[in-house]
């Protein structure tokens, strides 16, 4: 079994900032990339960032400038820096990560639970 366990999500006025992140448990054999991606209310899910296990990093560029993305391949944990919040960034926040179990097993998308960031104007 595979968790990924999101938290820091909140409510925040704008130009705010908040602080995501997530742990990943369980059998892992290696990940590759891990990353978040967030779903507005009544939009489809859409990536905000990622970061391959070489820290290479890949932003919306809705965000570019905003926020940061880190991992420690360490402890499988990857965390979402979020400053100069804005209303339009209010949705439900999602982790992912690209990992195979074991030597032989396939790389597979994992996802977290959610966190709702709710920012206020």
């Amino acid at each position: 079994q595979v968790q990924l366990v999101e938290s820091g999500g909140g409510l925040v006025q704008a130009g705010g900032s908040l602080r995501l992140s997530c742990a990943a448990s369980g059998s892992i054999f290696n990940i590759n990339a891990m990353g978040w991606y967030r779903q507005p209310p009544g939009k489809q899910r859409e990536l905000v960032a990622s970061i391959t296990s070489g820290s290479r990093t890949n932003y919306a560029d809705s965000v570019k400038g905003r926020f940061t993305i880190s991992r420690d391949n360490a402890k499988n944990t990857v965390d979402l820096q979020m400053s100069s919040l804005k209303p339009e960034d209010t949705a439900v926040y999602y982790c992912n990560a690209v990992l195979s179990r074991h030597y032989f097993d396939n790389y597979s998308t994992y996802w977290g639970q959610g966190t709702q960031v709710t920012v206020s104007s």
